[in-house]
């Protein structure tokens, strides 16, 4: 059985879930307590758990990001809210030289087990420094783990996963997804835990494959059922939704069924996640194609703050159908 949930609240059954599961698990961040989240996704957790589980911070990434590192270190399992992952870059010593190196420069005896989440997007006309899309960036630093899901019920597995994983995960939110609604299942069908590097297909296709992630999936969806209605064009979608470790096999397979291959990522397309992934598929099975990989991300400049532009800025369902039909 499932039930109809908004992606935010999704993820607030994550954490309430774990929680209860396990008393080492806590929040932090930014307004995440009395004030219920910046963007409602804690709501109703501090009046439920109290002032030692839910925990506000002062406006200080680089503060309460490393103290976050340190609590799990000993054994704490820190759930950390960015108001905006933009943000990384006060927390970027925390985030990558200390929480990515720590278990291999202690010989394995010193786990990481962190939590980092918020939102990574662009596309709310908030202006360049608070709509970076860093999941290619953190992807690149082995030691750490990054997802990003774009349902509602892979927010909450992905979630669930990443909090009970010995190493730190990343989690790339996208604002825009927080009020979409979408079956979850119910708790008392069992325990939903998405697995960490696990991609899946959105839709079944057999002419183009689609791969992409977080909001990308969506607009592949919707530009799936265009090319299909108006121009005969069966397309496959592949949800990547871990970055890293990335579903090659799950890659692998759609190319080989498909021949025709199309990367929607909607962070900047120099040295981007769809980068790595052309790469992988060239490398990989570049005999089962049957024309050039051909990729829609976001133009290659900061984000632009007209809401109109920066519309066309990023990945969209025409752009989308566009570079399909010039495929051939």
């Amino acid at each position: 059985m499932s039930r109809k949930m908004l992606y935010r609240h999704a993820i607030r059954e994550a954490l309430d879930e774990e929680l209860a599961r396990d008393e080492n698990v806590v929040v932090m961040g930014e307004e995440v307590a009395q004030y219920n989240g910046a963007y409602k996704v804690t709501e109703g957790l501090w009046e439920k758990w109290g002032d030692k589980r839910i925990v506000d911070t002062p406006i200080s990434e680089a503060g309460f990001i490393g103290m976050g590192i340190g609590a799990s270190m000993l054994g704490v399992r820190p759930v950390m809210e960015l108001m905006f992952w933009s943000f990384h870059s006060v927390a970027f010593d925390q985030l990558v030289n200390n929480a990515a190196c720590v278990r291999y420069m202690s010989g394995g005896l010193i786990n990481v087990p962190i939590v980092v989440r918020g939102p990574a997007n662009g596309g709310t006309n908030v202006g360049a420094t608070h709509s970076h899309i860093p999941e290619g960036l953190f992807a690149a630093f082995p030691g750490l783990k990054v997802c990003a899901p774009a349902t509602p019920a892979d927010a909450k597995g992905l979630m669930k996963a990443a909090i009970r994983d010995n190493d730190p995960v990343y989690v790339m939110e996208n604002t825009k997804l927080y009020g979409i609604e979408g079956e979850v299942p119910d708790p008392e069908d069992g325990d939903h835990v998405v697995p960490l590097g696990k991609a899946d297909i959105k839709r079944e296709g057999s002419d183009l494959s689609i791969i992409a992630h977080g909001r990308s999936v969506l607009h592949a969806l919707e530009a799936a059922q265009t090319l299909q209605e108006k121009h005969g064009i069966d397309v496959e979608v592949l949800d990547l939704r871990s970055i890293r470790p990335l579903d090659v096999e799950a890659i692998i397979a759609t190319v080989h069924k498909t021949n025709r291959v199309m990367l929607v990522d909607e962070s900047k397309p120099f040295g981007g996640v769809s980068a790595m992934v052309s790469t992988i598929i060239h490398e990989e099975a570049f005999d089962y194609l049957d024309a050039p990989v051909a990729r829609v991300c976001s133009i290659d400049a900061p984000a632009i703050y007209s809401p109109h532009i920066e519309d066309e800025q990023l990945p969209n369902p025409r752009r989308i159908v566009e570079k399909a039909l010039m495929m051939g």
